[in-house]
């Protein structure tokens, strides 16, 4: 079985989206839509730098819509609700990292009503959310017995991330103490890290009214000036941040789960580093017996590096290409990572012809 894939924007993950798409042997990318108007019309393969794809890029949601196709990676920068809501009433399954990785049973009523009538799936992964967060500590719980603790946290080099945009204007480096405090990320965020606590609690078993969930932001400022991506983030501005949810029941800490960015670990002030570690990902489970896992290699080896092909997003976006065998395949409906059977990748093309 072949499965027809859309990619949907073409940003730093929906780029890597599609080189996992060619590479995966029950896969074909059959279209793809852009925001640009100077992309409509291009091959896909002119977009990425590649060789010609043979498929058109359009910013037409029409034509997306009347395509015949299985599934849609949706990967814009932010979510609307609508336009997925058309793409699964047209037919089309969709994985996304933007939302959608574990709601509630009384939210997204529009959602779940457009996969009836399209008799489709919708299902929100990633790396965290949509992972680190949650799926692999959850993994790791299996081997404990009377969990206490549950943790997943992203520590990140930001220089790294190659969306000059998003970092100075939504996460607001560089900006004043006061003007990051009252930014939206932490609202942008609150949604699918909210999410992922629950699916812990949820899996954990513990009742949704015994656990207090709550939202933390913290941040750290130069010292002297840093140079960036970004430009000079200069003394007394935004450096670094740290964006962290935690599940209390009573005076116990059950879950934390959340992001660490800084730029760098000089001239900061709290002075935070990466520690010996370095950058990370980072999952602990205390239980009996107790689980600590560092995962490197999601992420860059220079900042350098990270502007040209950054793991973390090659990360994110294998796992939304690996899952679509398993989304075409689930009854209709907002299936969750643990609606699904184990996700899996595949072996390179090179390994799967005749020997």
């Amino acid at each position: 079985m072949v499965w027809r894939v859309v990619q949907w924007a073409t940003g730093s993950v929906g780029r890597a989206a599609i080189e996992c798409v060619r590479q995966h042997p029950e896969l074909e990318l059959v279209g793809c839509w852009v925001h640009s108007e100077r992309k409509h019309g291009r091959d896909v393969g002119e977009i990425l730098g590649t060789d010609p794809l043979g498929v058109v890029a359009t910013s037409s949601a029409a034509e997306i819509l009347a395509l015949p196709a299985d599934v849609v990676v949706y990967a814009p920068l932010l979510p609307n609700p609508e336009e997925v809501a058309a793409l699964l009433r047209s037919g089309k399954n969709v994985v996304t990292p933007v939302g959608w990785f574990y709601p509630a049973a009384d939210e997204a009523q529009t959602l779940r009503q457009a996969c009836a009538d399209g008799g489709t799936t919708l299902h929100g992964t990633g790396i965290d959310p949509g992972g680190v967060t949650e799926i692999f500590p959850l993994m790791m719980t299996a081997m404990s017995s009377a969990v206490t603790f549950v943790r997943g946290e992203e520590f990140s080099d930001i220089r790294t991330y190659d969306s000059p945009d998003v970092v100075r204007h939504i996460m607001l480096f560089g900006a004043t103490p006061d003007e990051a405090a009252g930014g939206p990320m932490l609202a942008l965020l609150d949604g699918g890290f909210r999410q992922s606590v629950r699916m812990i609690l949820d899996t954990l078993g513990i009742a949704a009214d015994r656990a207090e969930i709550r939202g933390i932001h913290d941040y750290a400022v130069a010292t002297a000036p840093i140079d960036s991506p970004i430009g000079v983030i200069e003394p007394g501005r935004v450096a670094a941040q740290r964006f962290h949810w935690e599940a209390t029941v009573g005076a116990d800490t059950l879950v934390r789960i959340g992001v660490n960015w800084l730029m760098g670990e000089e001239n900061l002030d709290p002075a935070w580093t990466f520690g010996p570690q370095g950058p990370r990902f980072e999952m602990q489970v205390a239980g009996d017996p107790d689980n600590h896992v560092v995962i490197h290699g999601w992420h860059p080896a220079t900042v350098g590096a990270g502007l040209t092909r950054n793991a973390g997003i090659v990360a994110t976006a294998a796992h939304l290409v690996n899952s679509i065998p398993y989304v075409c395949a689930a009854p209709p409906g907002i299936r969750t990572a643990v609606d699904l059977p184990l996700v899996a990748g595949r072996a390179h093309p090179r390994l799967l012809g005749p020997v």
